[in-house]
């Protein structure tokens, strides 16, 4: 791949999804995109990118940037912080009446953070009615997040083996989210530029080792969609070893990368 090459689907990426592309990913990006090229019945990625070049065709141009994106996830990433939810944050928020706690899983890749929110929930001492909202960029990352199949290697990557007995069935050789973990969780392709408030409102909004690779201001204007979200006495979630620093309505807890809405801050009133 040439450095132009790289250069124009790293700003296309960076247009579109707020993230960024590092110099030195050119190998990565090459990897990438080679199915792409294959399945357009084209001889080498360069063809490919000279297509999106001359086209701009819109379809294409997406499947390009959503591949370009690194879906690293595992179950329970950061288990201090399910930890936290599951013995005080959802008791707490279960304990105010007996509304469904909603939670989005704001980059939820193919899905195992979404799933282990579920079985937070429904692993907690008085489990409650809950509503999982999963959202990501990448149509095909949201394809395998839905079927809840993951391989041995997957569910190695984190997953207690109790919750596995527990919320999964084996199937060939691979394992099966079992279907009252599926159904309580709703899929959608959505990106994080866009506005949010058409998802409503959660009390748990969680977008864990995502804002990261983002520019700055895109990162600064997607923190901002996602406290529009978020309820007033609702939480964020980051990755624990983060550098992300939530808007000043937010005030830590002695977990890292859970934060808590302070009642002294009102919301954004809109995000767009």
């Amino acid at each position: 791949m040439t450095p132009n090459d790289l250069a124009f689907v790293a700003e296309l990426t960076r247009q579109q999804a707020g993230v960024i592309i590092r110099a030195d990913k050119s190998f990565f990006v090459e990897t990438r995109l080679g199915p792409i090229a294959r399945r357009e019945a084209l001889e080498s990625v360069a063809e490919l990118i000279d297509r999106v070049r001359s086209t701009n065709d819109a379809t294409l141009t997406r499947q390009i940037v959503a591949a370009t994106l690194v879906q690293d996830t595992s179950f329970f990433r950061d288990r201090a912080t399910f930890a936290r939810l599951q013995e005080s944050v959802i008791p707490t928020l279960a304990s105010r009446d007996k509304a469904p706690i909603r939670l989005l899983s704001a980059g939820c890749a193919t899905g195992q953070e979404a799933y282990t929110l579920a079985m937070v929930a429904l692993e907690s001492l008085a489990p409650p009615r809950i509503d999982i909202v999963a959202i990501d960029f990448s149509a095909q990352a949201l394809m395998k997040a839905e079927t809840g199949v993951y391989s041995h290697f997957e569910v190695q990557r984190g997953l207690p083996i109790r919750s596995l007995l527990r919320h999964f069935e084996q199937a060939d050789d691979h394992w099966k989210t079992r279907p009252d973990l599926r159904q309580s969780i709703r899929w959608g392709e959505h990106n994080l530029l866009d506005d949010l408030t058409p998802l409503g409102e959660f009390d748990i909004v969680v977008c864990s080792h995502v804002l990261s690779a983002f520019e700055p201001a895109a990162a600064a204007a997607t923190l901002d969609r996602l406290d529009a979200v978020c309820r007033d006495d609702g939480f964020m979630v980051f990755g624990a070893n983060e550098s992300v620093s939530p808007p000043a309505a937010f005030a830590s807890t002695p977990t890292p990368g859970v934060w808590r809405r302070s009642s002294a801050f009102p919301r954004v009133s809109s995000a767009g």
